[in-house]
C-alpha cells in the first residue's frame, strides 16, 4: 500500500472543491489517508459508498476500544456535547424526533420570517458594503434556536459567543472554555424549565418520561450548537454561491418560487465541512467496501461534499443548476442517520433567500469571489466574511 495522503485538503475558494479531494475522487471511492493529527484513516468519497455507510450499523460514532480511538477533534466535541448519548444514537433520535415534526416546523416558520424581516430592516439602514454574515447569517439562527428552545432573547449574544468558541478546533483551550460556559448556562436553564415549564422544546424534552437532567442538558447544548453554527455557516455559503452569478440571482428575483430548489442545490455544493475529512465513524466489525478491507476499530471518514460532487450521480457537479434533481444529495445524511433538524435548516435558508431577493433585488458581492475567505479552524467551516452591497 502506498503512503497515505495527508489531510486536510483545504478548499481555498467557495466555488471550488478542495484540490486534494478532487484528485482523490478521480482515483476511486475509498482511500487510505492520514489526518492532520497524524492518525491513519479511511476516507470515503464515492457517492454510493458514502450513502451506504451513512446508514450502516457496521460503523458507529464510538470506538469499540475507546482507549485506542483515533484522536478526532470533531468526535471529541460531539462526545463533549452529548455525554453518554454520543454512543446511543437510537436513544438520541427517539428523544429529538418528536420536537422536529413537520407540524412544529411549519408553526415556527412565521416567527422565522418575522426575525429575518427585522434583521433585513436593520440591514437596509447600514452603510454599504455590509458584512452579511455578521448582519444576518450569525444572528438569525441563534435567535430562531433561542425562540424554539425557550431561551430568553436577551441571552442570545452570549450563546452565539459560546458556540463559536466551542467550535474553534484550532484553539482547544478556547473550545473547552466555550463548552464549559454553554453547559453552565444550560444546566441552570434546564433546572428553571423543570420548575416553570413553558411552550418550548426544552420544556417538552424535560416532560418526556424517563429523561434525566444530564440527557436534557446534552440535547440542549447539542441543539444550540448544531442548530446555530451549521445554519449560520450555510446561510453564508449558499448566499455567496448564488450571488457569485448575477444571472442566477436575477432568476431568483424573477421567480422566487425557485428558492427551495436553489437551497437544495447550493447545500449540495457547500455542505458540510468542505476543508476537512468528513463525518467521523469507527468500524465496529471487519467488512469490505469497494474492494477495500476495513478492520474493526479503523477510523472512517465519510466525505459528503466529495460524494455530492460524484459525476456518476450529478453531471457537471461543480455547476450550480437550480433545475437539477438533488434527490440523491447526502447533505442531511441518510436513513437512520438523517439529520433530524433538516427541515428547520431548510426553513431558515428558504426564508432568508426569499426575503433577500425580494427586499434586495440588486444585491451583489462587494468583493471578488476569490476574496471570500473560508474558516479552516472550526468544525463547521463557512465564510470569514460576506461583504455585499446593492
Amino acid at each position: 500500500m502506498s503512503n497515505p495522503a495527508q489531510l486536510p485538503f483545504e478548499q481555498t475558494n467557495v466555488l471550488q472543491l478542495a484540490p486534494g479531494l478532487r484528485t482523490l475522487r478521480s482515483q476511486g471511492a475509498v482511500h487510505r489517508v492520514r489526518t492532520a493529527g497524524g492518525e491513519d484513516a479511511w476516507l470515503v468519497t464515492g457517492h454510493a459508498q458514502v450513502a451506504q455507510l451513512l446508514d450502516d450499523d457496521r460503523l458507529g460514532r464510538s470506538h469499540p476500544d475507546p482507549g485506542a480511538a483515533a484522536k478526532d477533534p470533531g468526535a471529541a466535541l460531539l462526545a463533549g456535547l452529548l455525554g453518554d448519548l454520543a454512543t446511543d444514537h437510537p436513544r438520541m433520535r427517539a428523544l429529538l424526533e418528536p420536537h422536529f415534526t413537520s407540524e412544529r416546523m411549519l408553526a415556527l416558520r412565521p416567527r422565522v420570517e418575522e426575525l429575518a424581516r427585522r434583521l433585513l430592516d436593520e440591514l437596509a439602514d447600514r452603510e454599504r458594503p455590509v458584512d452579511l454574515r455578521e448582519a444576518l447569517a450569525l444572528p438569525l439562527p441563534i435567535q430562531v434556536m433561542c425562540t424554539w428552545l425557550g431561551v430568553p432573547q436577551e441571552d442570545t449574544d452570549r450563546f452565539a459567543g459560546w458556540t463559536q468558541d466551542a467550535a474553534d478546533l484550532g484553539d482547544p483551550a478556547r473550545s473547552k472554555q466555550g463548552l464549559g460556559e454553554l453547559f453552565g448556562y444550560c444546566r441552570q436553564l434546564v433546572a428553571d424549565k423543570r420548575k416553570n415549564p413553558g411552550d418550548d422544546a426544552i420544556s417538552r424534552i424535560c416532560a418526556t418520561e424517563g429523561v434525566g437532567d444530564d440527557e436534557v442538558l446534552g440535547l440542549t447544548a447539542l441543539l444550540l450548537f448544531g442548530g446555530y453554527e451549521t445554519t449560520a455557516a450555510r446561510i453564508g455559503t449558499c448566499t455567496a454561491l448564488l450571488l457569485a452569478d448575477p444571472e442566477r440571482w436575477q432568476a431568483l428575483r424573477d421567480d422566487p418560487g425557485l428558492v427551495p430548489a436553489a437551497v437544495e442545490e447550493t447545500l449540495r455544493r457547500s455542505m458540510p465541512n468542505p476543508h476537512n475529512g468528513g463525518m467521523p465513524r469507527y468500524a465496529l466489525t471487519d467488512f469490505e467496501i469497494d474492494g477495500v478491507t476495513v478492520r474493526t476499530g479503523d477510523f472512517v471518514m465519510l466525505n459528503i461534499i466529495a460524494a455530492n460532487h460524484d459525476e456518476t450521480v450529478f453531471a457537471d457537479p461543480g455547476r450550480i443548476d437550480v433545475a437539477r434533481d438533488t434527490s440523491g444529495s447526502l447533505v442531511f445524511g441518510r436513513g437512520a442517520h438523517a439529520c433530524v433538524g433538516a427541515m428547520l435548516a431548510r426553513t431558515q435558508l428558504q426564508v432568508v433567500l426569499t426575503q433577500l431577493v425580494t427586499c434586495f433585488p440588486t444585491m451583489r458581492l462587494a468583493v471578488g469571489v476569490e476574496e471570500l475567505g473560508l474558516r479552516h479552524n472550526t468544525l463547521i467551516g463557512g465564510l470569514i466574511q460576506l461583504p455585499v452591497t446593492w
